[in-house]
């Protein structure tokens, strides 16, 4: 059963945003139990219920340490399901080389090839960072090539838009790292073409990342940041990110900066909106990649996601030193609930106002739009409704806390008793009820398996 009402939105005060949103309730399946563990006690102030925050290590999709595929061979399905339980590892950046296509187009047997590793990424509750390229010491191919694949590659993309968090520019030079190209493609002209063609045949609500600020700069001709304004646009240039592969490795990263103080704000200001990550690499004279470089670095970046594989000694030193944990909770976003005043009673057909202020403790916000809800269980019957909120929880920046302040029409909902959660699912339809995909908030006893994932409000509502 579903009820649709319409609502208004009411701006707030201050930087808070108030939103009313649709009272959409979609009465589910009733629970088969289980919830949170090791709950602390409920504690109710004026303020209403405080959540602590929880130094947990856990994994959140989209985020975090990754592991690197660059080898023509198909995933390990028996692997990539350990990655989530043994390593934290929501992630897998995956690089398909089109060695054997450089003067044809891509046969049937490699997209399929392509299609179930993509498969793979899916089935074990991943996603892929994706990037194609054609060598890794030799040549790459002519620009026509390049369009040609693109043009191939666009059903794959869409097909797989789902699982794919975001794509590397790739295609140019050694690695598909914008440099070095024997076809002439690492020029300004080109390098636009081929971002251009790629953002094109990429869906819309997928980001790209390029390998240094510059080249994003040369292709939209502006040095200056995209705003808020621009953000989740859409627009080619609020979808255009970076991949910095030679992170913590000298002043200038092997190249990556010319004025690095400038890029970086650059870059810092940007990554409000678009993704950063990468890998680090060797270190040159005497250029320290310490914690304290790591962090200030990450933070002021807001990376993503960094690979684990690469480079072995910047990584162990963090293990050593003690900060490789910190990192592994800080990538990316680390949503948590500050508090939530709820009201305690509500009338059949009325409404739920809610104050719900959520923090982001990790170095960057998330970058793919998410259906946020709250979820009313009733705890006579075990049935859930679904209530999505209109606040966009992208929203919510790194060191910043918001308050979601809405009202939501419980029409259609009956009278009970009900148990409240927020539930922060992927918008893909075939990976919203999966746990895999679902936002675990860090706080103290609040996560719950149940109902594809949900985050527990410790409150209850009565309906007469």
């Amino acid at each position: 059963m579903m009820k649709i009402k319409n609502f208004n939105k009411l701006i707030g005060a201050g930087a808070l945003v108030v939103l009313l949103c649709c009272g959409i309730f979609v009465a589910c399946k009733k629970s088969s139990g289980g919830g949170s563990t090791n709950n602390p006690p409920v504690v109710t102030t004026d303020d209403g219920v405080k959540f602590d925050l929880s130094t947990d290590i856990f994994p959140n999709p989209e985020r975090g340490f990754t592991k690197t595929y660059t080898t023509n061979t198909p995933l390990d399905p028996v692997s990539l399901n350990t990655f989530r339980v043994n390593q934290n590892t929501t992630l897998i950046v995956r690089v398909f080389y089109l060695s054997d296509y450089k003067n044809k187009a891509i046969d049937q047997t490699y997209l399929n090839f392509i299609q179930t590793d993509l498969n793979t990424i899916r089935n074990a509750g991943l996603k892929g960072v994706v990037r194609f390229a054609y060598t890794e010491t030799d040549s790459d191919a002519s620009l026509a090539i390049v369009e040609q694949h693109m043009d191939q590659l666009k059903p794959v993309f869409e097909a797989n838009k789902d699982v794919i968090a975001f794509v590397q520019a790739g295609f140019i030079g050694d690695y598909g790292e914008w440099h070095d190209s024997t076809n002439g493609l690492a020029t300004a002209n080109n390098e636009k073409t081929i971002l251009t063609k790629l953002l094109s045949v990429v869906p819309a609500d997928i980001m790209v990342q390029v390998r240094t600020p510059l080249q994003k700069q040369q292709v939209f001709g502006t040095a200056v940041a995209i705003t808020a304004a621009q953000g989740y646009s859409g627009t080619d240039i609020a979808r255009v990110g970076q991949h910095n592969d030679c992170f913590l490795s000298s002043d200038d990263d092997y190249g990556t900066y010319v004025n690095a103080t400038l890029e970086k704000q650059y870059i810092s200001d940007e990554a409000l909106y678009v993704p950063v990550g990468g890998e680090t690499c060797p270190p040159l004279g005497g250029y320290s990649s310490s914690c304290d470089q790591g962090r200030t670095q990450m933070k002021l970046l807001r990376w993503t996601y960094l690979n684990m594989d690469y480079y072995q000694p910047t990584l162990s030193g963090w293990k050593t030193s003690g900060c490789f944990d910190e990192f592994v909770r800080n990538l990316g976003y680390r949503l948590a609930l500050v508090n939530a005043v709820l009201p305690a009673q509500a009338t059949v057909n009325g409404s739920l106002k809610l104050g719900i202020n959520i923090t982001n403790v990790g170095y960057a916000p998330l970058y793919n739009k998410k259906t946020t809800s709250i979820i009313l269980k009733n705890t006579t019957t075990g049935t859930y409704y679904e209530a999505p909120l209109a606040y966009d929880i992208r929203g919510v920046k790194p060191a910043a806390t918001v308050k979601l302040d809405e009202s939501v029409s419980l029409s259609g909902i009956p009278a009970g008793t009900y148990s409240l959660y927020m539930r922060i699912a992927d918008q893909a339809p075939g990976l919203k009820s999966r746990v895999e995909y679902a936002i675990r908030l860090a706080n103290v006893g609040t996560w719950v398996q149940d109902n594809g994932g949900m985050n527990d409000l410790k409150s209850t509502l009565k309906i007469m």
